[in-house]
């Protein structure tokens, strides 16, 4: 699918952090209507650009211990073309939009630093892309949450 909108983007990137979200929480968490977050959803399912739906396992991350969040700064018109190209990258979990000094916050998780690293030079050299802070991720402890 040629030309993903910044919707489309935070749609996926939503999915990515919780598979198990459902339409009235994802239209809420992007501010759209629930029709709106459904007719997309559709749309990204029928065109291929989500493949599926899957759990999170502790397996999982083990196989990508190395995580880290790197804030980007875009310049120009190119952000979502730039955000579209991290998220082909196999290490890109999530793309943040945010507010203040960086236009994205990257959520990255590898099996490696070498891994870790090279990912951040493909994002440096992103045409669009001014400047960068990336950040390791040590350990992240987690509340408990319950089946829905």
């Amino acid at each position: 699918m040629v030309g993903l909108d910044a919707t489309d983007q935070r749609i996926m990137a939503a999915l990515k952090r919780d598979g198990r979200l459902g339409l009235a929480a994802l239209a809420a968490e992007l501010g759209i209507s629930r029709n709106t977050a459904r007719a997309r959803l559709n749309r990204l399912v029928a065109a291929g650009e989500i493949a599926g739906f899957t759990a999170l396992t502790r397996g999982d991350l083990a196989e990508s211990p190395v995580r880290a969040l790197m804030m980007v700064a875009i310049e120009g018109p190119g952000t979502d073309r730039a955000v579209g190209r991290m998220l082909a990258m196999p290490a890109v979990q999530a793309v943040h939009a945010t507010s203040g000094r960086w236009d994205v916050i990257v959520d990255l998780a590898t099996d490696s630093l070498t891994h870790l690293d090279e990912t951040l030079s493909r994002i440096r050299k992103l045409e669009a892309v001014t400047q960068s802070e990336t950040h390791l991720l040590m350990s992240t402890p987690r509340r408990a949450t319950s089946v829905r």
